[in-house]
């Protein structure tokens, strides 16, 4: 959960840097206008159609995909509405939020993985396409954020240098803090949500 919450954090600094949002906050900003509901919201409805397909797909799914799904777009509005982060009012301000931003999502990034209950939602059809497809995840979740920045783009969300400079630089954000952690993400065995359903209803038998 610290890590979800240090994720939206991120995500509310990439949005107020104003200098053109993160790939799938374009999607999310553009899907938010369009529909007239708050950007928190469209990301969560966007995260339930991905798991849909994902699930559909049978790739495995854990209790973090869940969690990922509803509560990054919840702490995302709660933070908004706090409106405790001021609105860059010039690139100079606007880079630093930026990348501040990107940092606090890679180490949400890092909690979120580092507790082993699943991948997102967005990250989840990354891997599902890179199986399917046996193209490096790197290619993947290019392709997919491209698709994403485009059709966001024709619906209204804030497309600028900044777009370019998180699509680039999260991967760069993310191998930097995991490095710093000491961290190997693709080691951690993630448990799914039937494993986390026996293991929640073992320890209520155990205490009764």
């Amino acid at each position: 959960m610290a890590g979800l919450l240090l994720f939206a954090l991120g995500i509310v600094f990439t949005l107020r840097a104003n200098i053109g949002f993160p790939p799938w906050d374009v999607f999310h900003a553009g899907l938010a206008g369009t529909l007239g509901i708050t950007i928190g919201f469209a990301s969560i409805l966007t995260g339930l159609v991905l798991l849909i397909i994902v699930a559909a797909m049978k790739e495995t799914l854990g209790l973090g995909t869940v969690f990922n799904m509803f509560f990054v777009g919840f702490f995302t509005d709660r933070i908004l509405g706090l409106d405790m982060i001021p609105l860059a009012t010039s690139f100079i301000i606007g880079l630093p939020m930026l990348i501040c931003g990107l940092l606090l999502i890679s180490f949400g990034s890092y909690f979120y993985i580092s507790s082993a209950f699943g991948a997102g939602p967005r990250d989840s059809v990354m891997i599902m396409l890179a199986r399917r497809t046996g193209k490096p995840v790197g290619v993947c979740r290019a392709g997919v954020e491209l698709t994403v920045v485009v059709i966001g783009f024709f619906l209204g969300g804030m497309v600028g240098v900044g777009t370019v400079i998180a699509a680039f630089g999260i991967g760069f954000c993310i191998q930097f803090v995991f490095r710093l952690m000491k961290f190997n993400a693709p080691s951690v065995k993630h448990e799914s949500l039937a494993q986390t359903f026996r293991g929640v209803m073992s320890l209520i038998r155990q205490n009764n």
